[in-house]
């Protein structure tokens, strides 16, 4: 019943920050009581879900590197027009390494198994253009598994690179240095993560 409570509450917080609707933000108000409702009926009858406008906490951007020999997989983002290792935000309910590989299977049509953390960092920290949000991104090392390559409503195309000639990539969302790092560790697996 948790998981249920939480992921109507993750809904329907996002309803109501981004509707511009007035009638929406009340139907999304209403699904964050029901969200309450649902555990009060597991015996947490005094809990109802926050408001989330105070205290914030930083998004995790999840981001997977899949090799094939020397190349990367990349997609390219219909947001952007440009490459990046596939991943995006994560869903509650679900560990960052099922996030990774539900990314991966949505955007690119490929079946991965996500191995190890290669990263962990904070986005301003590591060099990004501004965002509003804090933000922190985990890369993972990903193995290919099976599917095949599939465009989605995200993503425009879909390829494999040589990590030597990579094309323009989206500087938003993964950069030519973290691609190589996670290659050093396809390379030689016994390499530490890095965290900033």
């Amino acid at each position: 019943m948790l998981e249920i409570s939480r992921e109507l509450a993750s809904i329907s917080q996002a309803g109501i920050t981004y509707s511009k609707d007035p009638f929406d933000k009340e139907r999304f108000q209403r699904l964050r009581e029901i969200a309450s409702e649902v555990l009060h009926h597991s015996g947490r009858a005094d809990f109802q879900w926050p408001v989330e406008i105070g205290y914030l906490t930083p998004k995790v951007d999840v981001r997977g590197a899949v090799f094939r020999g020397a190349d990367v997989l990349l997609i390219k983002e219909a947001s952007s027009g440009k490459w990046t290792l596939p991943g995006g935000w994560a869903d509650v309910n679900l560990t960052p390494a099922e996030n990774i590989e539900k990314e991966c299977l949505e955007e690119s049509g490929y079946q991965v198994k996500a191995r190890l953390i290669t990263a962990v960092v904070d986005r301003d920290r590591a060099g990004y253009p501004a965002n509003p949000h804090s933000i922190y991104k985990i890369f993972f090392l990903c193995d290919l598994c099976g599917g095949t390559p599939r465009a989605s409503h995200e993503t425009l195309e879909v390829g494999f690179f040589p990590v030597d000639a990579l094309p323009e990539l989206d500087p938003d969302r993964s950069t030519a240095s973290e691609i190589k790092e996670a290659f050093q560790f396809f390379l030689t697996p016994c390499l530490t993560a890095r965290s900033n």
